[in-house]
């Protein structure tokens, strides 16, 4: 309680700051003070933890909500852990990843709902989008909104957009970012998950003449890849045609072909 009362305050970076002054931070949230002096590369200007405290900052100013602030002051959390090499050539491949698992220990420990653990969670993860307009397509876009939950994206967005300011840029929103969002709200009705698909596993059990198993859920998968592909392959009579031809395929292919979707 104590802690969101800073985290929802007009000063929350200050806040934080003096927790770690007064050596109270380090039995908070002792992952964030990992990052204190921790340098980044080329394209940050402040270390980890000020980094954080920046984006924090700007949640703040533009008056986002809990879960935005939570998320911009933890998303880079798994920065250290990750941190490979020196200077400006440094890197932090899968610090999202990491970060994510850490946000979760430290929102259980912290005794958060776990409704509000599964969305901070999400945002912590699911930071580090691409959305260089050259590499952005909607088929990437449309994968992007099933894993962080379309009721996630605006939030995602302003995450982005404290990280950013926190790195020191001038622009919270460049073109990128609005082309970005103009392309989720471009996909926003297309399907994006096995409810949304022309057929369900009561469809695939009838017409391959099969009981429920793991091949059900697998088939549906795969659709759903495809579809996230081409929202035009969404009809009950096409789905239906791949589902026969998926049947002709071994377990192992199958399982294979699902995971990648």
């Amino acid at each position: 309680d104590e802690l969101m009362k800073i985290i929802m305050s007009e000063r929350a970076a200050d806040g934080i700051e003096l927790l770690r002054q007064l050596g109270l931070l380090s039995h908070i949230i002792p992952e964030l003070e990992e990052g204190h002096g921790v340098s980044q590369n080329k394209h940050h200007i402040y270390e980890c933890y000020k980094h954080s405290l920046l984006s924090l900052e700007y949640a703040v100013k533009k008056g986002f909500n809990k879960y935005v602030r939570l998320a911009a002051l933890l998303h880079d959390v798994g920065k250290p852990r990750s941190k490979r090499g020196q200077g400006e050539s440094a890197t932090f491949y899968g610090h999202e990843i990491i970060g994510a698992r850490m946000t979760s220990e430290i929102l259980n420990r912290l005794r958060f709902s776990k409704k509000d653990i599964e969305k901070i969670v999400k945002l912590v993860r699911y930071h580090l989008f691409y959305y260089n307009v050259d590499e952005v397509t909607e088929s990437s876009v449309r994968r992007l909104v099933r894993q962080a939950g379309p009721e996630n994206m605006e939030e995602l967005l302003q995450v982005r957009y404290c990280d950013r300011i926190g790195s020191g840029v001038p622009k919270a929103e460049p073109y990128k970012l609005r082309h970005f969002k103009y392309v989720i709200e471009r996909v926003s009705r297309d399907p994006i998950s096995v409810k949304t698909l022309k057929v369900n596993g009561e469809n695939v059990m009838k017409l391959l003449v099969v009981k429920p198993g793991p091949k059900i859920g697998q088939i549906l998968d795969i659709l759903l890849g495809q579809v996230l592909e081409d929202p035009k392959k969404n009809k009950k009579e096409l789905l239906e045609k791949e589902i026969k031809e998926l049947s002709k395929l071994t377990d192992k292919k199958l399982g294979l072909l699902a995971g990648k979707a």
